[in-house]
This record gives C-alpha cells, sequence and structure tokens, in this order.
C-alpha cells in the first residue's frame, strides 16, 4: 500500500445510506422492496430532542413515527393523580407507526431523558409513498400485526410484568 491509501480516510457514507440501512433493520419497513426502502430512506427526517424535550405529548394527534438513532426517552402518562413514567425507548427502537396508518390521540407521552438523534416519519410522506407503491399496504399491514403480537407476547411473557389484574385486559390482538 502507497501512503496514499494509508493516510486517506474513507468519506462517511451518506445520510440517506445511513437512512436506508437502518430502515433495513426495522421490522415495520425490513418487509419493503429495496425500490420502496429507498423512497422512505429519502422521506425520513432527522431530529434532535433535547433532555426534558417531548417528541410528542399525550392527546396530540402529529402522525409522526420515530425511529432512535442515539440517546433515550421516557414514555409518561398524565392524569389526575399527576406524572407516571411508564417506561422508556432507546437506541434501535421504532414507535409510533400505527399513527403513520390513520388518525390516532396519542395516550402517551413521550420525553427525551437526555440528548436524542431520531429519524421521523409524517403521516402525509408515508400516505404519499404508499401512493407510489400500493402493492406494500399489504405487507405494511403485517408488519403492523406481527409487531402488536410481538408486543402483547412480551407484555404476557415478561416474569411479574403483569398482575392478574391486568392480564384480564390484556386482548388487542384479539381486535
Amino acid at each position: 500500500m502507497n501512503s496514499y491509501t494509508e493516510n486517506r480516510q474513507l468519506p462517511e457514507s451518506s445520510e440517506f445510506q445511513q437512512n436506508l440501512e437502518l430502515l433495513r433493520q426495522m421490522d415495520f419497513f425490513s418487509v419493503l422492496s429495496l425500490e420502496a426502502l429507498k423512497v422512505f430512506a429519502y422521506l425520513f427526517t432527522r431530529e434532535k430532542f433535547s433532555p426534558g424535550e417531548d417528541l410528542f405529548q399525550q392527546d396530540d394527534n402529529d402522525g409522526k413515527a420515530f425511529f432512535i438513532i442515539s440517546g433515550t426517552a421516557d414514555v409518561v402518562r398524565e392524569d389526575e393523580r399527576g406524572e407516571a413514567i411508564l417506561g422508556k425507548f432507546a437506541e434501535g427502537e421504532f414507535f409510533g407507526g400505527l399513527a403513520l396508518l390513520g388518525d390516532m390521540r396519542r395516550l402517551f407521552s413521550v420525553r427525551a431523558q437526555e440528548d436524542m438523534m431520531c429519524l421521523v416519519m409524517t403521516r402525509e410522506k408515508f400516505t404519499k409513498a404508499l401512493e407510489q407503491f400500493p402493492e406494500l399496504m399489504p405487507r405494511v399491514l403485517q408488519a403492523t400485526v406481527k409487531g402488536i403480537r410481538l408486543w402483547e407476547k412480551r407484555l404476557l411473557l415478561e416474569p411479574g410484568g403483569l398482575c392478574n389484574q391486568c392480564r384480564k385486559k390484556v386482548g388487542v390482538s384479539l381486535i
């Protein structure tokens, strides 16, 4: 090897290429064709969130889905008793996919716990992309059904995760 080869630094991959690789890892999008994935990789935007900043608030109907590139966030529910942290999202997690499929008021807020970088997709962009690829809708719905089933399975099988009273209220996969 010559010194040029040893000393040169390879350029970092483009944001588009990075988005494409991330989409390939997400169950929700991994079922799509490469052609469709490229469209979605282009449509996702990157957004930064600071500690304490809401990605969205309870009762919003923002139509956004998020993939966490870096950082963590709390899932927060507020009621007459105050605010309670119900869970967390961390790097590599995708959430909000149902909001892409139709109007849906948020039951929770999601708040950055630390500096975060997220890929964000809006319902409007998602819908326009599906108009280009109408054959993808069955795949998207199948990925959504799979995600709901896995979520419910984890909820049921997690040791000590549900009290007996709570187990009687589970059954979202029966819808």
